[in-house]
């Protein structure tokens, strides 16, 4: 019988009190859903369907999940059915993650099993400090990060373990460890001493803690959680197929995740929070937002924040981020920043709406990591900070009913061509 997620995840952490009990559970197996074999079907090879040619695979279902559902016309997400409002806000990251990798909400004891084999997994080897010691203090945030994932599978002896369950067993880890890992390069490129990971904190708790040195308030802590709840997941989004075409090769989960973090460095990718903001401190002031936007409108350029490759009604991640950056901004002496984002959205909705361009996830996080105390350049980092359980969870999935991907490319090149020798060229 296949052992559950958390039996294969707390075999390893002595550090769980024994006597709490494990839930049984597994994560969702899409084989198990296959139709039964027909012995009297023909076995005949069936005739290939034709390729088609769809640029970007924007109208190509290449995947089964039961993580997250989209629907962009009507502004839907969810997660294993549950909205990503009522998560953002009454649920905690922790608690999505068990959601996520288990397809059901926890019981108390099952969030604090998962809590717990969490917590004792923040701390990195110490030949990992010495690597971001050696790190440029000059180097770009997600280079640092994609270098340090993919350095994590050197300290793991299970790195290349075969199966399901060695890989919810690393999984866990990738969510536990790369807190620490962002956190600390921050401090090291600051010239600041390493803070290690408090144990008895949550995930947001420990990872501010770690960054600023010291524990953060309440609000700020939730505001951070909320973000990452947000960010968790997001169907077959670039750095998520990447990852599952990684994984599909039947590579290794820390290969999968520094293919994902490669991938989310892009900026039609992961990047559009940090732009967001270097647009706000570009514009300056509230006085300045409408000339600044007009202008933008006119030339038909891009305003970061707007706009969806996949929504075409407003972002169901930006409604309660929305409500949420304005609190923040005024706890932490941030509302001009705030009101100049609002003002930003009210013009670009009266001249896009229309044509589906409406504020996306990264035009309110923005905002709300900047009052956090978080470095613009870092805002990627958080973005791949929370996808991870995405990620993970995508990769277990792709494990559990694994087939090679491998779409064919249209060829636009010459037929025939004759070879010409290097002398006659």
């Amino acid at each position: 019988m296949q052992c559950s997620f958390l039996e294969a995840v707390l075999r390893n952490h002595p550090a769980v009190p024994s006597q709490i009990p494990l839930p049984t559970l597994t994560m969702s197996s899409l084989a198990s859903s296959a139709p039964a074999t027909n012995p009297s079907m023909s076995t005949t090879p069936a005739t290939p369907a034709a390729p088609i040619f769809d640029k970007g695979l924007g109208n190509t279902i290449a995947a089964t999940t039961q993580m997250s559902f989209i629907d962009g016309g009507k502004g839907v997400l969810e997660y294993v059915g549950i909205d990503i409002d009522s998560l953002a806000r009454y649920s905690t990251y922790e608690e999505t993650v068990f959601l996520l990798w288990n397809t059901k909400l926890p019981d108390a004891a099952q969030l604090r099993a998962l809590s717990s084999a969490l917590q004792s997994e923040y701390e990195i080897p110490d030949a990992i400090y010495d690597m971001i010691r050696s790190f440029p203090t000059t180097a770009v945030p997600m280079h640092a990060l994609r270098t340090l994932v993919s350095a994590l599978g050197l300290h793991d002896v299970e790195a290349d373990a075969d199966g399901i369950e060695a890989s919810k067993r690393k999984a866990l880890r990738l969510v536990a460890k790369t807190p620490t890992l962002i956190a600390n390069f921050d401090r090291h490129r600051s010239g600041k001493a390493f803070v290690r990971p408090n144990p008895s904190f949550d995930i947001a708790t420990n990872f501010l803690w770690m960054l600023n040195g010291e524990k953060p308030t309440a609000a700020m802590a939730r505001g951070l959680d909320v973000c990452l709840i947000l960010h968790a997941d997001h169907g077959l989004n670039a750095s998520t197929f990447a990852a599952r075409v990684t994984i599909a090769t039947l590579s290794d989960l820390y290969s999968a995740m520094t293919t994902a973090v490669g991938t989310l460095k892009g900026p039609l990718h992961g990047g559009a929070n940090e732009e967001v903001m270097i647009m706000l401190d570009e514009i300056g002031s509230m006085e300045k937002v409408e000339a600044f936007v007009q202008d933008k409108l006119e030339r038909k350029e891009l305003i970061m924040g707007f706009g969806h490759r996949v929504y075409k009604a407003y972002d169901p991640r930006a409604t309660y981020l929305k409500t949420f950056a304005k609190q923040i901004a005024t706890d932490t002496g941030n509302l001009k920043l705030f009101e100049m984002s609002q003002k930003i959205e009210e013009i670009v909705i009266a001249a896009k709406a229309d044509k589906g361009i409406f504020p996306n996830v990264d035009f309110y996080s923005a905002t709300t990591y900047h009052c956090l105390g978080i470095k613009t350049d870092l805002f990627t980092c958080m973005f791949a900070m929370s996808r991870m359980s995405g990620w993970c969870g995508h990769c277990i999935e792709q494990l559990e009913d694994n087939r090679l991907i491998r779409p064919q490319a249209k060829y636009t090149g010459p037929h025939g061509a004759a070879y010409v020798e290097l002398s006659k060229r």
